[in-house]
């Protein structure tokens, strides 16, 4: 039983990545993991590169793992 789904790159992840790009300003590669993110209906996304806390589209939320809160 895997608990992962992979997902293949496509087109919409594409055109998602260029408007997240363009809206909230982020690198080509980080705007490609948040639309994966997206579309794979997640609503947490764990990276030390992105800002903790920020919120993508009222849904993703960045949790950097390694804060203490």
């Amino acid at each position: 039983m895997s608990r992962t789904a992979v997902r293949s790159l496509t087109q919409d992840t594409v055109e998602k990545a260029a408007k997240v790009a363009i809206r909230y300003q982020l690198s080509h590669w980080d705007a490609l993991i948040v639309a994966s993110a997206l579309l794979a209906d997640c609503d947490a996304l764990y990276s030390e590169d992105l800002q903790h806390g920020q919120i993508f589209d009222d849904k993703l939320k960045v949790i950097n793992p390694f804060l203490s809160e």
